[in-house]
């Protein structure tokens, strides 16, 4: 006789971090373990998730694997902690109730309709059919809902829609998707749109389901209409009608600046651009960005949607309302922020009908209030990988886990920059970087600033024990860390502009702590030098704890300081001067016809005096004095970036042949230099010989990718070094930077490069959380700088 053999029993508690409240993961995990016929419970604490089972070994293990492998779409996994469980367990696998604690656990970013809901939406048999605020636990509002911790109804802006007996059923079910989905709703419970017409003082709402459709009508005569999104307002309008387009540039008084643009699927979409694997990956995403596409699809749009640029910004709709609605046109909508140009997005309504009645006749909006306003973030594919330009709806405020090294860091806080401003929390070793703020120079943008700042300290319970700013003394964001820090007597970091750009591509990337230094080429605008000169073209050989600075582009006087920005002739004259390229008696004849008219003798006097004309190693002024070179934005850039993008589009357009790069110059002496001086006088000879702009455009991307390379060849045989992090706002011109990456690959180099926190200045806030959180480990400031005093994290002496 055999007998088989019996599995002993065992019980196990599993603790779960990470992003797992709020997302369906215990009915998840519930009908997990009632299908492998486990006995136990799981429930939420302060810390996260707590998963208790009983059950054979086999199949215990098995449950652990399925909550690794197959999450809810919402939840993400930091860790998973086991131990054994003593205590005694029901025999049938239930949900238990909450039990309190602390505040460690993390709202969820705000989601895109999920395919379920979008299905339902357009079921007549369906009791939400057409209902424009479906949503289960897998998608819908979070982050621009809430109020205060810990989420539920009772802290968001569904607090006034008391639930119907149907819903309160989906509610309690945890067999049912809508299992403890806080904004859940339906037609009779949940919040109503309406459609408003501006300009009339107590306007009557038109309600009910008709009004989708008669928005779409509207739009399709041309109209603009406002359209409340889920977390900002947006103005819309016909993206094939060349009159509404300049209509709505007009009277929004945004000149050139690229508008975004929705469509109801990739079908439309592929109309206009092309679109690869990793781009509809996005696209379809939880997370629904702006996808910047290039706009060679068989199909024009007016030139007027993204002024000489040859990308389109293009998302798929991110809520039921916008869904509805896109659902009617075989055509894309503009679907723009709802704002005055420089303006944050409109999120209150009376202040909707104040700023937007003059742009848009008529509103879709509805009754369930935005609690925080939550741009479209925006990604571009770049080198197979998307890369995430603005951080915003979908992303934040998700935390990045900080690299080995860095599991007992102190609570901080960075406070950014100033311009695409984010600001960033560390705790419990991960950086918590905001939602994209916009530039603070706008009083309405630093006051969203500091009103998310405490949203945020409320949020995740955190208290800082230090405040980290960038090392200029005019930034508005390091004024509010200096006042911030004086206020509660906290230790103050100052750190340098470009150092936080290489750790932030450093800690996103997962570089220990006690890594060796890497050679960071960050490549921006501006930033505030160590010598208090200009910085914006940087070599710099850096770790968390410092740096030191090998190399950069030669620095150029920027005449007229901020107007040079505005006004790109400006660089082009200064750069021509440096260079010796520029002859008074044959510009006239049309060499530089950019420079026809200005003031030059005035900009001469000016750089010789010293005059409001700093010097900058800038890479972005580089690319606007040679976009001038082309009469390209010469007089004014009508944005941050304009010539820039328009250079790059120019080069994009070049012929398949026009591969040489023009030559730099590359000196050494104490420093590094990188000269332009050879390549001015190589564009002057091309556009005496009538070699087109697309041709000279492309040769000073690859000439400027080509000589950044030989840089850090040059660099590495002296200072041995195997690592390279790219990072600056100039990263994010495609071209650029698939040449530099392609050429530091080759040179066989390993190349760390920004996807999940932005290149640019949005970036800014999680370098700075790294470098001030290696500080305080090292210097224990927690303990022994309560005084307040300040501590500058300064440049390394030497790595040598």
């Amino acid at each position: 006789m055999s007998f088989a053999a019996v599995e002993p029993s065992q019980a196990l508690e599993f603790r779960v971090r990470g992003r797992v409240q709020g997302v369906g993961f215990r009915p998840t995990v519930w009908r997990m373990a009632r299908e492998l016929g486990l006995a136990g419970e799981v429930l939420n604490d302060g810390e996260g998730v707590l998963v208790r089972v009983s059950g054979a070994q086999s199949r215990i293990a098995a449950l652990l694997r399925r909550i690794e492998r197959s999450p809810p779409p919402l939840a993400h996994i930091d860790s998973i902690e086991r131990r054994r469980y003593s205590g005694r367990l029901p025999q049938e696998f239930r949900i238990a109730e909450s039990i309190g604690g602390p505040a460690r656990t993390q709202v969820a970013p705000d989601a895109a309709l999920c395919g379920a809901c979008a299905a339902e939406l357009r079921d007549p048999g369906q009791r939400r059919y057409r209902y424009p605020f479906i949503n289960c636990t897998h998608c819908g509002p979070r982050l621009s809902i809430v109020t205060a911790v810990p989420y539920d109804r009772a802290t968001t802006t569904m607090a006034p829609f008391a639930l119907c007996a149907a819903c309160e059923a989906e509610y309690r079910n945890p067999n049912d998707r809508r299992f403890h989905a806080e904004a859940v709703a339906c037609p009779s419970c949940g919040p109503t749109a309406s459609l408003v017409a501006f300009g009339q003082a107590g306007a009557p709402r038109d309600g009910g389901p008709d009004a989708v459709k008669i928005v779409a009508g509207l739009i399709a005569r041309g109209d603009i209409i406002a359209v409340k999104g889920l977390g900002g307002y947006h103005l819309a309008c016909d993206a094939i009608s060349p009159e509404a387009v300049a209509r709505l540039r007009r009277l929004k008084r945004r000149d050139a600046k690229p508008f975004a643009l929705m469509a109801r699927d990739l079908a439309v979409i592929r109309r206009y651009c092309v679109i690869d694997a990793v781009e509809e990956r996005e696209l379809t995403s939880v997370k629904a960005p702006i996808v910047l596409l290039r706009a060679t699809g068989p199909e024009r749009l007016p030139e007027a949607i993204a002024p000489g640029l040859d990308t389109l910004g293009f998302m798929l709709p991110t809520t039921p309302l916008h869904l509805l609605l896109v659902d009617q046109f075989e055509q894309p909508l503009v679907m723009t922020s709802g704002n005055i140009s420089d303006e944050p997005a409109v999120v209150d309504d009376a202040e909707a009908y104040r700023q937007l009645a003059e742009i848009a006749s008529f509103a879709l909006t509805h009754n369930r209030a935005i609690a925080n306003r939550v741009d479209d973030s925006v990604v571009r594919v770049m080198a197979g990988r998307s890369r995430v330009l603005r951080r915003a709806r979908g992303y934040a405020p998700a935390p990045l886990r900080l690299p080995n090294g860095f599991e007992n860091a102190p609570d901080l806080l960075a406070m950014g920059g100033e311009l695409k401003a984010t600001f960033c929390l560390v705790k419990d070793g991960q950086a918590i970087l905001s939602q994209h703020q916009g530039d603070l120079e706008n009083a309405a943008t630093l006051d969203d600033y500091k009103k998310n700042f405490a949203l945020y300290r409320s949020m995740f319970d955190h208290a800082p024990s230090a405040i980290v700013v960038d090392r200029h003394p005019e930034y508005l964001s390091s004024k509010l860390g200096r006042a911030e820090a004086d206020t509660r007597a906290l230790p103050l970091i100052e750190v340098q502009h470009h150092h936080a750009h290489v750790a932030a591509c450093l800690a996103e990337n997962g570089r220990p702590l006690h890594a060796p230094p890497a050679l960071g080429i960050v490549l921006d605008g501006l930033g505030f030098g160590d010598d208090g000169a200009i910085w914006g073209g940087e070599f710099l050989l850096a770790d968390y704890l410092g740096y030191e600075r090998l190399a950069r582009l030669k620095p150029v006087a920027m005449p007229g300081g901020a107007q040079a920005v505005r006004e790109p002739w400006r660089n082009l004259y200064a750069h021509l001067k440096a260079a010796g390229a520029f002859d008074a008696t044959l510009s006239a004849s049309g060499d530089w016809s950019a420079l026809n008219g200005k003031p030059l003798a005035t900009i001469d006097r000016m750089i010789a005096q010293g005059l409001n004309s700093p010097f900058a190693s800038s890479c972005g002024r580089l690319f606007d004095a040679v976009a001038a070179a082309l009469s390209v934005c010469a007089d004014r850039q009508a944005y941050e970036g304009e010539a820039a993008a328009r250079l790059e589009a120019l080069a994009a357009a070049a012929a398949p042949n026009a591969t040489r790069g023009y030559a730099l110059r590359i000196t050494e002496s104490e420093l590094i230099d990188i000269d332009a001086a050879p390549m001015w006088r190589a564009i002057l000879d091309d556009l005496r010989q009538g070699v087109t702009a697309q041709t000279i455009a492309r040769r000073f991307h690859l000439g400027l990718a080509q000589s950044i390379t030989e840089v850090a060849m040059r660099l590495a045989a002296a200072r041995r070094f195997e690592t390279v992090a790219l990072s600056g706002g100039c990263f994010q011109n495609r071209l650029l930077f698939e040449s530099v990456y392609e050429g530091l690959c080759e040179a066989g180099f390993t190349v760390l490069t920004h996807a999940d926190a932005p290149a640019n200045d949005g970036g800014l806030s999680l370098g700075q959380a790294a470098i001030g959180a290696a500080h305080l480990m090292r210097t224990d400031m927690t303990r022994d700088g309560k005084d307040g005093a300040c501590a500058s994290a300064s440049p390394a002496a030497s790595f040598a």
